[in-house]
């Protein structure tokens, strides 16, 4: 019997070492190490995954080739009746890929998941199950209404066996819920360390690339909002996603972070029924407030999500501060841009607010990092100040210079078309903008300016 080794693993990110040591060199954290056994039983050729190999003899190694000499063919995507997901993807899903989508539990991982795995008719999906019986998915799966018989349910964790079941199925699509619940004989430690993640890991990474099959994985995170598991995970796979959202509210957003076939500035927008996620095709719609009266404080900005134009909501409080030092808290908003914006109002427009607590709230819960919203904060910051409310048919689609100047911003055309689709009759932006772009095809009023003067002046007299 071979003698069993082991080795010390940071629980934080992954790192190894020979021997226990109090402070991880690799992420800084204390008291990490967690010893675990990584002997490795005898593999067999029945326990390794193999595609289109019949004999057990030793296979020819791999030799470099000229990349000219390696022949490519654009592979055909599989289209999901999810158009979110579709393009959060980058276009649809890529044989052969490896997806890792996480998010606070009970945020609808499983929910989206099943109905996407229910909705592709024609296509052999395998949903492997480690947390939930097969009654609570049948369950879930009438409560989404979606019936298939090209869905297969298997609760099972050991690789092992999993693979034996991919052998005689030969699904076209695989999702695994959830990753730190699945466990590999050839390691001795628990299901949900370290070495069993990466090697449960590796494992369906071999099957994906070698058979074609594209691979979901369901992953965990922890309490600071991070992947479970070592930082290797994310490295291996080809895509991450990230599904978000309070789970009292209904809405939730599909963020990527890494995309090996595409955008990572894309993101989804699902709200939660009780049949299920509805894809929200028009997101302005939810994000601009339906209200009768006109308030201060609030202006809307034209800003992009990847290729998706957006019009949101920035809410506004400026009250005299009761404290000595000013409050200055944003929600959705860069706070040091916000401090910025500030100072250039003070400096340039004049405005006091030195004295004054300002609250800033991106509606909606998204966060948002495009410059174009710079003028829609200014706008939105004043009209509180001054209590005087900008006409809710108007929109801001400019970055704000530290100098005071309005600049332009990328794809404006996109920003007024969808401006003009929702029915909004002014829109104001950088006069540098109105260079190559033909202004007169939209119906709705532009308003260019190079100062923030210029723009108060036309908004507040």
């Amino acid at each position: 019997m071979a003698k069993i080794k082991t080795s010390y693993f940071c629980q934080n990110c992954g790192a190894q070492s020979a021997k226990w040591i109090g402070k991880c060199p690799a992420c800084g954290e204390w008291n990490t190490y967690v010893e675990e056994v990584v002997q490795r039983e005898e593999l067999t050729p029945s326990s390794v995954w193999k595609v289109g190999n019949t004999s057990s003899s030793a296979q020819v190694a791999n030799k470099p080739k000229p990349i000219a000499d390696i022949s490519y063919q654009e592979q055909q995507r599989i289209q999901t009746v999810d158009q979110e997901l579709n393009r959060v993807l980058g276009g649809g899903i890529v044989p052969g890929s490896m997806v890792l989508i996480g998010g606070e539990p009970g945020i609808g991982k499983s929910t989206l998941m099943l109905q996407i795995a229910l909705s592709l008719t024609g296509l052999r999906v395998l949903y492997v199950s480690g947390e939930e019986s097969e009654h609570q998915i049948k369950m879930r799966a009438e409560r989404l209404n979606a019936q298939t018989s090209d869905c297969f349910i298997l609760t099972e964790t050991g690789t092992q066996n999993i693979f034996k079941q991919i052998e005689q199925l030969r699904p076209q699509v695989l999702i695994i819920d959830s990753i730190q619940t699945l466990h590999s004989s050839f390691i001795e430690a628990g299901a949900g360390s370290v070495s069993q993640v990466r090697e449960c890991t590796a494992e369906l990474l071999k099957f994906a690339k070698e058979s074609g099959t594209p691979v979901f994985l369901i992953g965990h995170i922890t309490k600071e909002g991070n992947l479970a598991g070592p930082k290797i995970l994310e490295h291996m796979v080809d895509t991450v996603l990230t599904f978000e959202g309070d789970r009292h509210m209904t809405y939730r957003i599909l963020r990527t972070s890494k995309n090996r076939f595409g955008s990572t500035s894309e993101l989804g927008i699902y709200e939660m029924l009780g049949t299920g996620l509805r894809e929200v095709s028009n997101p302005s719609e939810i994000l601009i407030s339906q209200r009768e009266d006109a308030f201060s404080g609030i202006a809307i900005g034209a800003t992009l999500e990847g290729n998706r134009p957006l019009l949101i909501e920035v809410q506004s409080l400026v009250t005299p501060a009761t404290y000595g030092t000013p409050q200055r808290t944003s929600t959705g908003f860069d706070g040091k841009r916000l401090n910025m914006l500030l100072a250039v109002l003070e400096k340039r427009g004049g405005y006091r607010l030195g004295t004054q607590d300002v609250f800033l709230n991106i509606a909606g819960g998204l966060k948002v990092e495009d410059p174009a919203l710079d003028l829609a904060v200014c706008a939105s910051i004043l009209s509180s100040f001054e209590d005087i409310a900008i006409p809710s048919t108007s929109c801001f689609a400019a970055e704000v210079g530290l100098g005071g100047e309005v600049r332009a911003v990328n794809r404006i055309e996109n920003r007024i078309t969808e401006a003009e689709k929702l029915g909004f009759r002014d829109i104001y932006i950088s006069k540098y903008n109105k260079k190559g772009v033909d202004l007169s095809k939209f119906s709705i009023n532009v308003h260019a300016f190079g100062r923030l003067e210029e723009v108060f002046a036309s908004l507040f007299g």
